[in-house]
């Protein structure tokens, strides 16, 4: 079992202060919102991009697989009554000269041993690509 600690400070009716070990994330908590802090679900997306990210690191040295860079792009709908995020899209983009049957096994591994895609898999609709740079 590993253990996780995020400790979040209301600044003020703007926004909020989020620390993890030594790092520091301003939190768009403005009822107005805010354009230079990410709401809620921007961060719930930021979280999965980086594990999806994180994921490639992992798995790419494992499976001999070459690539020059990687992109994720995501995108959430959300509901209003009650409000939830009711579907994930997201798109993997990578540069690399890798085969097709490749490239699909790197995606398979990517979402089976994602901490915050199965968690949310689990919890609402997560589709998606992972697809070659043109």
């Amino acid at each position: 079992m590993s253990l996780y600690r995020v400790t979040a400070h209301r600044i003020d009716s703007h926004g909020s202060l989020a620390v993890a070990q030594d790092a520091r994330v301003v939190l768009d908590t403005d009822l107005a919102g805010r354009r230079d802090a990410m709401n809620p679900v921007e961060l719930l997306l930021e979280a999965l991009a980086a594990c999806m990210l994180k994921g490639i690191e992992r798995v790419t040295p494992m499976l001999d697989f070459h690539l020059a860079a990687a992109d994720v792009l995501l995108e959430a709908t959300r509901q209003d009554a009650p409000p939830k995020v009711t579907l994930i899209r997201y798109r993997i983009v990578l540069d690399s000269a890798e085969t097709d049957q490749r490239l699909d096994l790197l995606h398979r591994n990517i979402l089976k041993y994602g901490t915050i895609s199965n968690t949310l898999s689990a919890a609402l609709l997560l589709e998606g690509t992972l697809t070659r740079k043109v």
